[in-house]
């Protein structure tokens, strides 16, 4: 087969349409988010003052009641079946776009697999491919028990970011595997750490969310009771915050789901440190050996289990507690991104020079 046309070339073919797809679905996405911002405040101007209380949208300042309905209605679509949710055609078109790039992502990283005869995850190129596409399936497949839809944008904004800028600066050519890497704990070590990231992605997307909705939620009520002292609940429009934000689960409810998630990720990412002093040990006569990889591994690890010890025990709710999810997430980019390419020690297999 001519060079040209080898796997591995195909699959970078592959992976250029997924971006693409991504970017379509992202585009979709955020015709959705503009679109449920002008649903919230039609929604509200054009139905009968009774029906005012069950109806997410705002044009004006809201009764204390009417936010407290509209977050509970909001909660039961995000629970509703996937026949029962509203037909927001946009968001549809979005999370069919992204199945399309979800299937070329997966021909990519099979391909390339296929081609290295081996797991596609041994070095930042393939570890890119692989988490990415784990990022992508976890989402779709929380689609089927919750509507995270509005979540869409940054899923697939991720998946076009870094999907294309590791083809960009990570691509290598597919290399026989360093002997420390032969090992079956490649396979588990590398596939569990790459699904718990995943795993804090989403969480992670829920955390900022939920301190845009915190914000808004805290303007919205403070407006609401001062309207409701005053006596004046029908005062001018006023803005409090990203409109598409009052279509959305409550603060708490975002909360709550984020916290899911982390956990599921911290479950894997424990077994990830076990597995890795395991392989370590295999590998280089010794558990530990604060090796930077290693460091960075734990401090992630240390990161997760504050969050969710604060959250369980420490009453850390609200804003504290996504901060803590979103300062966890970005200790994971950086042990990707910064330390595979930057710090030295026995883990340099990012296949850079």
């Amino acid at each position: 087969m001519p060079e040209d046309l080898s796997l591995d070339a195909v699959s970078v073919l592959l992976v250029w349409t997924a971006v693409a797809v991504y970017a379509l679905a992202f585009i979709a996405y955020a015709v959705d988010l503009a679109r449920r911002s002008d649903l919230a405040l039609k929604t509200k101007d054009s139905v009968p003052a009774a029906a005012a209380p069950v109806l997410v949208g705002a044009g004006g300042s809201q009764t204390i009641g009417e936010i407290r309905a509209a977050e509970a209605q909001a909660e039961l679509a995000l629970n509703a079946r996937p026949g029962d949710r509203p037909r927001l055609l946009w968001a549809r078109m979005g999370t069919t776009l992204t199945w399309i790039a979800f299937l070329f992502h997966l021909g990519a990283t099979v391909l390339r697999g296929i081609a290295a005869e081996r797991v596609p995850w041994s070095n930042m190129y393939e570890f890119a491919l692989t988490g990415l596409l784990l990022v992508v399936m976890v989402y779709l497949v929380v689609l089927f028990r919750y509507d995270l839809r509005f979540l869409g944008t940054f899923i697939t904004g991720l998946a076009v970011v870094l999907l294309g800028g590791s083809v960009l600066n990570f691509y290598v050519a597919v290399v026989p595997l360093a002997d420390p890497l032969k090992s079956i704990w490649l396979v588990i070590h590398v596939f569990v750490a790459s699904l718990a990231s995943a795993f804090f992605a989403l969480a992670f997307a829920l955390s900022i969310v939920q301190l845009m909705q915190a914000r808004r939620e805290a303007r919205a009520l403070a407006r609401a009771g001062a309207d409701a002292d005053a006596g004046d609940a029908a005062s001018a429009p006023r803005r409090d915050g990203a409109r598409f934000l009052r279509t959305l689960p409550s603060a708490d409810a975002l909360e709550s789901l984020a916290y899911r998630f982390a956990i599921i990720g911290f479950i894997f990412w424990t077994f990830t440190l076990i597995a890795g002093s395991i392989w370590a040990n295999d590998a280089w006569g010794r558990y530990w050996g604060f090796d930077t990889k290693e460091v960075w591994t734990f401090v992630i690890w240390v990161l997760y289990a504050g969050y969710i010890h604060a959250r369980a025990t420490r009453g850390w709710r609200g804003n504290r507690s996504a901060w803590l999810s979103i300062v966890g997430f970005s200790a994971v980019l950086f042990n990707f991104i910064i330390v595979n390419q930057f710090f030295k020690g026995l883990h340099a297999y990012s296949g850079l020079s």
